[in-house]
């Protein structure tokens, strides 16, 4: 009876589902630290990504959304808005149909 007792007990040890899983919690709250980027405000920041955004628009060579911009000069939503503020305030820029395009 007592190598059944110690048998039950290694059994136990051996399947625990739990461990398994924390790895792929792990990871999936490392991709999450990852995207949360923070963009600091201040006039040279922003006016790195206000050339960004020109540069993107100026490679295209026609009018793109802000998601397109984003894409192509490989930042944020908030940065490609944070530049075209700066670009609209110099008549770098303008809006035409929801979508930017130089001035």
């Amino acid at each position: 009876m007592a190598e059944k007792k110690a048998t039950k007990k290694a059994t136990v040890k051996k399947a625990p589902a739990k461990t398994a899983a924390a790895p792929k919690k792990a990871a999936v709250k490392k991709v999450a630290e990852k995207k949360a980027v923070k963009t600091v405000i201040n006039s040279e920041n922003v006016g790195f990504k206000a050339g960004d955004v020109y540069q993107a628009l100026a490679t295209a060579k026609k009018a793109l959304t802000v998601s397109e911009i984003a894409k192509a000069a490989n930042i944020t939503k908030e940065e490609v808005l944070l530049g075209t503020g700066w670009l609209l305030k110099e008549g770098k820029v303008k809006d035409e149909a929801g979508k930017i395009t130089l001035a």
